[in-house]
């Protein structure tokens, strides 16, 4: 039997927490041919109001699969996964489109912009769909991109793209926050950059936020590190003092 994960008791746990994920006994196999691939094999975790958790762990640990359950793209082979009071495991194909549209906002490697569309434009085009968005300048504003509003992805760094594709995801003003490698395609002092602009809108807006790496060291901005291997959670740590995104070296 596997050992108990145990939980780095660095500093207290916060009283009265919100608790935005619960997922009990989470499982995802893929089936290859005759081949099964055990990707989460058992995951129980909870995930608060207003943090910022980075998942930590190698190639096919399971990171990507659990953010994808969790974001309502993927759907678990078993075990329980609630969003609020809402199980996602039992919801329909519509109430999973409500769900990622209104409430999660996702960052990814590759940053995704319409390139006929301006920075403004590219968030708009969330904004207009979204039940109570910000303004396109405010969400831009937020990322530092207030004087970009009018450039085209052609005409924006690699940083400053994928502080777009930020500014596009909290536009909607999502409660969760889901980001799968975010600076992986970034050199470092560009990814500090964008890694700030997440510990920002982490802090002013209050957002849930998962934070996908293989770097250990961008796991000291996080109020919690989950380390995943072999699709188990094998270690909880909570950072007594986060270190700001610029006192990070990789």
């Amino acid at each position: 039997m596997d050992e108990p994960v145990r939980e780095h008791e660095t500093t207290a746990r916060p009283e009265a927490r919100q608790v935005v994920f619960r997922t009990i006994g989470l499982t995802k196999v893929y089936t290859m041919g005759a081949v099964q691939v055990h990707a989460l094999r058992g995951v129980d975790l909870e995930l608060y109001a207003g943090e910022l958790v980075v998942l930590l762990g190698p190639s096919g640990s399971g990171k990507s699969t659990l953010l994808n359950i969790l974001g309502g793209l993927d759907i678990a082979s078993g075990g329980t996964v609630f969003y609020r009071d809402k199980d996602l495991t039992r919801a329909t194909e519509k109430e999973l489109t409500d769900y990622r549209r209104f409430h999660v906002g996702f960052v990814f490697q590759f940053y995704n912009l319409i390139p006929s569309l301006t920075a403004r434009e590219n968030v708009a085009a969330v904004t207009e769909i979204a039940e109570a968005p910000m303004k396109p300048e405010e969400a831009l504003g937020l990322v530092n991109l207030g004087d970009r509003l009018d450039h085209f992805p052609s005409q924006l760094s690699g940083g400053e793209q994928q502080r777009v594709a930020i500014a596009r995801a909290i536009s909607k003003n999502p409660a969760v926050l889901l980001c799968d490698e975010p600076t992986g395609a970034l050199d470092s002092e560009t990814g500090i950059v964008v890694l700030e602009a997440l510990d920002r809108v982490n802090r002013e807006l209050g957002t849930t936020t998962v934070i996908i790496t293989h770097n250990v060291d961008i796991a000291d901005m996080a109020d919690r590190v989950i380390h995943l291997s072999n699709g188990l959670i094998s270690e909880v740590k909570r950072n007594v003092a986060k270190r700001p995104p610029a006192e990070l070296h990789w």
